[in-house]
């Protein structure tokens, strides 16, 4: 072998690792089990979590409450899709849960026609604990299930905690508008950028602290966890956050191409790859192709491909479509894949494509998208938007940061 070689090789391979080492990352029930429930000893609680509260050996947060000694719990509240994260499409309903032992206790909906807690829901309890690991995407509903619960914490005056979880899909980068006129709807909660680089814990302080929700706050904090860690660095099992978030990869471009699901096009939901694919029948993915592929995006691979989904829109209809790879996911730009996907659709089906504006305005979170986006502005002059608000943002985000 060529000595030059030879030293490059050996060069990657004592770098090799570094790319791969995992931290010992504790989330915030870890440490709360660590302290044996001191902070909430003699209280009666209720708990907001689902499948994803999970204790770093895999135990539910829910049975670890359960058996906790000194702590009552006296409730368990739900968010989108049910206590096991399997519900799609609909609302979930009330409902009572037996614990270990036989004793029963509400189960209570927060993810339907009532999407906050109810003054009767909380007589009773001293405290809220919420327990949910998030996306890192502002539209994701979660977030803005633990602000409602907040606000009716702090009506019924009852203290509320939150056991923090790692944003997975880091700390670092913040990309997207900034919510322009918080609407106060589940999917546009917070003014914050759609990805706002935050974790849940400080998301809940950003909501103190900007939004002046007078609430008895506590956060438990992770341990071991730093701002540029991606969830697979964490040493953390991954659980499906919802039904149609498999893994970090989906997660990864989850809030840029989310951004086109109210639309008539598929984002992936039924198909192997939910959000790291996009199409309909009508799709003519080699010249939508053409266009991404000029772009020369980094990060990111596009290539055609076909998918026959099982979930709306186009359920069981063959699609033409477009796959993502994430080749570089450090450099990857989740809101410019986005606003080059919308460049190219309107170029290429400037008929067939059709956003429903409403919610899409939502989601991005500013109406300044669609007068730019209908007047025919470029892909560079949408990510300018979307950067503005990006800016703004990790100037005032320091006020809410814990790591």
């Amino acid at each position: 072998m060529h000595p030059h070689r030879a030293m490059l090789l050996a060069s990657c391979l004592a770098l090799a690792p570094l790319a791969h080492t995992r931290a010992e990352v504790r989330t915030g029930i870890d440490v709360l089990i660590e302290t044996q429930f001191e902070k909430l000893k003699g209280k009666r609680v209720g708990l907001i979590t689902n499948q994803t509260g999970r204790t770093k050996t895999g135990q539910s947060t829910l049975e670890a409450f359960a058996k906790a000694e000194g702590v009552t719990l006296a409730a368990v509240f739900a968010p989108e899709h049910g206590l096991e994260g399997v519900v799609e499409d609909r609302w979930i309903s009330n409902g009572v849960l037996t614990l270990p032992g036989g004793r029963q206790i509400p189960l209570h909906s927060l993810y339907g026609s009532t999407q906050r807690p109810t003054p009767e829901m909380l007589a009773g309890l001293d405290a809220l604990v919420f327990d949910i690991q998030d996306v890192g995407a502002r539209f994701y509903t979660y977030a803005a299930t633990m602000g409602m619960a907040m606000e009716a914490a702090a009506a019924a005056n009852k203290e509320f905690y939150v056991l923090d979880r790692p944003n997975p899909i880091t700390g670092r980068f913040v990309e997207g508008p900034l919510l322009a006129d918080p609407m106060k709807h589940i999917i546009a909660y917070f003014p914050v950028p759609v990805r706002h680089g935050l974790t849940i814990g400080e998301i809940a302080r950003l909501h103190v602290l900007l939004d002046k929700v007078n609430v008895n706050l506590h956060v438990i904090p992770l341990k071991g966890w730093n701002r540029g860690q991606w969830f697979d660095e964490t040493g953390l099992p991954w659980t499906k956050p919802s039904p149609n978030m498999p893994d970090l990869e989906s997660a990864t471009l989850y809030p840029g191409v989310a951004c086109l699901e109210f639309s008539n096009l598929s984002v992936g939901r039924g198909t192997p790859r939910p959000f790291l694919w996009v199409g309909a029948p009508w799709l003519n993915s080699k010249a939508v192709l053409k266009i991404l592929r000029k772009a020369h995006l980094p990060g990111i691979w596009f290539t055609s491909a076909d998918e026959t989904p099982t979930k709306e829109p186009h359920r069981n209809q063959k699609s033409h479509g477009i796959a993502m790879r994430i080749t570089d996911r450090d450099r990857l730009k989740p809101l410019h894949v986005f606003a080059h996907l919308a460049h190219a659709l309107r170029q290429v089906h400037p008929q067939e494509f059709q956003p429903k504006w409403e919610q899409t305005i939502r989601m991005v979170g500013t109406d300044r998208f669609r007068q730019i986006y209908d007047a025919g502005a470029s892909p560079e002059k949408l990510i300018e938007l979307f950067n503005a608000g990006a800016e703004d943002f990790k100037k005032s985000r320091k006020l809410y940061l814990l790591y």
